[in-house]
């Protein structure tokens, strides 16, 4: 990729890197459960329905946090509003370390996930609003990459930290986040067209919900709607399970964790393409091609039982299926205007949350139930293709077209 513009600017290239920052730790959270889980169901004999459960509380926080905080930051800020729920991302995190039974910890997850589905769809607004059109796609993708830093961070603490020092301490340092909010408060700005509209009459909640389903905006919130939910489904059904469905398959917790982490850092080459294609070819090339690919990767993946084709079946899953998450927060902020554009994002973001607790949860019955992992994961194939069908029918390209105030 040759360096582009947004990567000479210092003032982008600080905006960021800020930013990516409390993404990492964002993506590092909620990566983290995935493998505590899997020591959790050991330790304390948790069932498949319990662990689906776990896996799905926090994303129930994320429902709440994503429409709030979207709502919110469209009032008060987009950079308030990020660090508002960095704080109670990382805090509950710390806690969560002190947790001495299944109930209390579900509580603190909840907590945290209010947080994590908050910061989200404001931090990609942010960047979305803060760079030239002709940068911007390129910008929220190389965002959505500290995604999968993240995720290798989680899964090296899983694999060196866990083992030896136990849970709790992955817990702990979940909790660092809350120092960096206050570098994070000196270091970021609100988007200039967000402040120039300071001064304008703000429309209300009301207001906001009928304009983004208004029908200049109708047919586009539609195919978000869908998008984000069979995105956010199958990504939560799958890799939230990863671990443990590496050991369903017959892998020890140390081996899963391994080949989950080889897996995971095949997220960056799969972000860093669709950085590259999002600006050449558009938005919804990069999306549907992606999502197709992860389809695809995931009925690979449910039918593989040698290690080399679980690898192999994994890696591509994470390359497309992260990708594909790139494009989708690149393209959502562009469908809005800015008066209602983290509502509409945040809107979109809690539909796509709601995948996010019913996947893991169903899993969790399904594996209960004896149903076997390739049928679950034919069952995301054929999710992730209905995704890709809406942006293909129902979505617009939005690649170098400046971004709406009004």
């Amino acid at each position: 990729m040759n360096k582009s513009q947004l990567l000479r600017s210092p003032k982008h290239r600080k905006l960021l890197f800020g930013v990516g920052l409390s993404w990492l730790f964002d993506a590092m959270d909620v990566g983290i459960i995935s493998f505590i889980v899997a020591a959790l169901k050991e330790e304390w004999t948790l069932s498949s329905g319990q662990v689906g459960f776990l896996t799905s509380i926090s994303s129930v926080g994320m429902v709440l946090g994503a429409a709030l905080a979207g709502i919110m930051a469209d009032r008060y800020g987009r950079k308030a509003i990020l660090l508002w729920t960095l704080l109670i991302f990382s805090i509950a995190s710390g806690l969560s370390a002190l947790a001495t039974g299944f109930g209390v910890l579900c509580l603190l997850r909840f907590i945290s996930g209010i947080g994590l589905g908050g910061e989200l769809p404001v931090a990609s607004t942010l960047v979305s609003e803060s760079v030239p059109a002709k940068e911007r796609g390129r910008a929220v993708v190389l965002l959505e990459s500290f995604w999968a830093v993240g995720w290798i961070c989680a899964a090296l603490i899983a694999y060196f930290i866990i083992p030896k020092f136990g849970w709790q301490a992955a817990f702990v340092i979940g909790a660092v986040p809350a120092f960096y909010a206050l570098y994070l408060r000196r270091a970021i700005e609100d988007p200039p067209r967000f402040v120039q509209q300071q001064g304008q009459r703000r429309p209300t909640l009301r207001e906001k919900v009928t304009e983004v389903w208004s029908s200049e905006h109708r047919r586009s919130t539609i195919m978000l709607w869908i998008l984000w939910f069979t995105v956010v489904f199958s990504y939560y059904g799958m890799f939230l399970w990863l671990p443990s469905v590496m050991g369903l398959k017959g892998f020890s917790l140390i081996k899963s964790f391994e080949y989950v982490l080889i897996m995971t850092l095949a997220q960056l080459p799969g972000y860093f393409t669709a950085a590259y294609l999002i600006e050449k070819f558009g938005r919804k090339f990069v999306l549907v091609t992606y999502l197709i690919m992860t389809a695809i990767s995931a009925a690979w993946f449910g039918y593989s039982t040698s290690v080399g084709m679980l690898i192999t079946s994994g890696i591509f899953l994470s390359f497309f299926n992260l990708g594909a998450w790139g494009g989708l927060y690149a393209y959502t902020p562009e469908l809005y205007p800015t008066k209602v554009r983290t509502t509409g994002v945040g809107m979109a973001t809690a539909v796509g949350r709601i995948g996010g607790v019913i996947a893991p949860l169903l899993v969790g019955i399904l594996l209960t139930r004896n149903i076997a992992i390739d049928v679950i994961f034919i069952m995301f194939f054929v999710v992730i293709l209905i995704g890709a069908m809406s942006v293909l029918f129902l979505g617009k390209e939005t690649k170098g077209i400046e971004l709406q105030d009004e």
